[in-house]
């Protein structure tokens, strides 16, 4: 099965979850393009967005994870590639 290309989309509002996120993130970092992390303190969020080349089970497994983190919601975006 070949890999796509794909975007997830992380919005952080429980602080506390960030070091599982993380980690998961890390368990990851072989298939991560790049990362984009930026505080929203109006607001008291992060918003991060990751670009991955994966396969899409992969794709999902990960979305799935940082989703069900306490506080963190997760929407992946992928490409036709």
């Amino acid at each position: 099965m070949g890999t796509r290309v794909a975007v997830i989309g992380i919005i952080v509002e429980n602080k506390e979850s960030v070091p599982e996120l993380n980690s998961i993130l890390s368990e990851y970092g072989d298939v991560i393009i790049g990362r984009l992390g930026v505080p929203y303190h109006r607001k008291g969020v992060s918003i991060i967005s990751i670009a991955i080349d994966a396969e899409e089970d992969t794709i999902n497994t990960l979305s799935g994870k940082i989703g069900r983190l306490d506080g963190v919601y997760a929407k992946t975006a992928y490409g036709n590639l």
